[in-house]
């Protein structure tokens, strides 16, 4: 590897929530919605695309923008996002890139010669009658959508299930969610037409009782991947935090309850139980599964920001079973790096997989509620601005950040760089004992703070805990 990957593993600056890894050749394709830095909704700029050697995912590129939404005949410009777009190669060797408007509700196709170029209008997905997916009657609003193709068929998947009651803003701008769970939709060869309408394979909050998805309902995030001769479905459950998935012998039905793939604040393992203690301030989270010869990874996305309007694309290896099952991975702060990272070197605070205040951690909602003793990640500058300048916000007195996990066989001392009111000291630990203690001082420039680091061996976490009055801006760490 050119160099070592890190979690969020695109530059600072970018925010791809909603990750879809396609390997197409010798490379692997990221193709995500597009958040907007202090953002005021969901998905408001046009999509990019980030690819990497499929044995160097720490070398990602910028291929740039392959789909504006005013490209769209329908498009009412700027006034909508655009979420979550999947992409596949078709029968004639071009790639179709299906993606959603909310206002109004429908799925769209674009196809480009190549993965990464500007694709072009290619149709909506219709019944045979001309009418679009999701205006019949009995058909519920088209959300996120997933596609499979195998033989002469193209499978679409889709769905929004909010609860009875739940009310949203975004969910009131479409025509009608789900209310029974996600949706198979089989179209034919030509990408576009429906020869087997709408089937739900998974169950939503409202229709999931004595299913085997009670604990986690389908909500939304669909995505589907065959490993051997079985079919995964991946998504969001009601949680939101969280990614699942399904198991089954066929593509569109027959789906079982198969597990947890990650959730954002590790709910699930460990002492981890709620989004009150989490490891990690939470909110949605969507992508979905990378098979790269016998490594498999799950793409997610964390929160930023104090929202879910500004999110960043992160990765995990994930194991799999003999019975093909996985095991819920940890989210770390080294994944796709494939080992620890060195104990040796600069890391930016942005990098934390880890955040929580001293009251604990809290479920992140779409309108943002500042908490003024909560850390958060944050930049300076606007909305695309390239300078990596991201980093921690806020910490308080009792705050934590955690970074997992490094080698320490040669790290003999430490210094972090902060600035802000902050006056007292940042703690460091690997968990299970005090490494460093470091002499924080109000700064209104940037300050670096050094310290001698106890004599650890092995793979260990670290922790920053600070303990003192005012607040600290944690910009960066060296190890040395």
């Amino acid at each position: 590897m050119k160099q070592q990957a890190t979690n969020p593993f695109l530059p600072s600056y970018e925010y791809i929530p909603d990750g879809e890894p396609r390997l197409f050749g010798d490379r692997v394709y990221l193709y995500g919605s597009h958040d907007r830095f202090n953002g005021r909704g969901f998905c408001l700029n046009d999509f990019v695309c980030w690819s990497a050697p499929k044995d160097d995912l720490s070398d990602w590129r910028y291929e740039g923008i392959i789909w504006r939404r005013r490209d769209d005949p329908k498009s009412r410009g700027n006034r909508q996002g655009m979420p979550a777009p999947d992409c596949i190669q078709g029968h004639d060797g071009r790639y179709y890139l299906y993606y959603f408007v909310s206002i109004p509700s429908y799925i769209g196709v674009a196809v480009c010669d190549t993965p990464a170029g500007r694709y072009q209008f290619y149709g909506y997905v219709k019944y045979r009658d001309g009418q679009l997916l999701g205006y019949k009657k009995g058909d519920s609003t088209q959300f996120d959508p997933g596609v499979y193709q195998e033989g002469d068929k193209v499978y679409l998947y889709t769905g929004l299930c909010p609860s009875k009651g739940q009310l949203h803003l975004t969910y009131r701008a479409l025509n009608r969610t789900n209310k029974k769970g996600a949706t198979v939709t089989i179209l034919d060869k030509d990408m576009v037409t429906i020869i087997l309408p709408p089937k739900t394979i998974v169950p939503g909050i409202r229709t999931c009782k004595g299913t085997g998805f009670e604990k986690h309902p389908f909500f939304e995030a669909s995505s589907l991947r065959k490993i051997n001769d079985l079919y995964y479905f991946i998504y969001s459950s009601y949680s939101g935090h969280e990614l699942c998935y399904a198991i089954s012998k066929k593509p569109d039905g027959d789906f079982s309850f198969g597990g947890t793939l990650v959730s954002i604040g590790d709910i699930g393992l460990n002492q981890y139980h709620h989004v009150k203690d989490a490891s990690n301030f939470t909110g949605n989270t969507h992508g979905s599964i990378l098979q790269l010869a016998d490594k498999f990874y799950v793409f997610y996305h964390r929160q930023t920001n104090r929202s879910q309007f500004s999110r960043q694309a992160c990765a995990e290896e994930i194991f799999i079973d003999k019975n093909g099952h996985f095991k819920q991975a940890e989210v770390t702060s080294c994944g796709l790096n494939g080992k620890p990272l060195s104990g040796i070197g600069e890391y930016e605070s942005r990098i934390a997989c880890n955040l929580r205040a001293k009251s604990g951690t809290r479920f992140y909602l779409a309108l943002r509620h500042l908490h003024p003793y909560e850390p958060y990640f944050t930049q300076t500058g606007n909305d695309r601005n390239e300078n990596p300048d991201q980093y921690i916000a806020n910490m308080r007195d009792g705050c934590n950040a955690g970074f997992k996990y490094f080698d320490f066989n040669r790290t003999k001392s430490i210094s972090i760089s902060t600035k802000g009111t902050g006056n007292g000291t940042m703690i460091v630990s690997n968990g299970k004992k005090e490494v460093a203690s470091i002499r924080v001082t109000p700064s209104k420039e940037i300050k670096i703070h050094e310290s001698s680091f106890a004599e650890i061996k092995g793979i260990h976490p670290l922790f920053f805990k600070f303990v003192g009055k005012g607040k600290v801006d944690f910009i960066s760490f060296t190890l040395q």
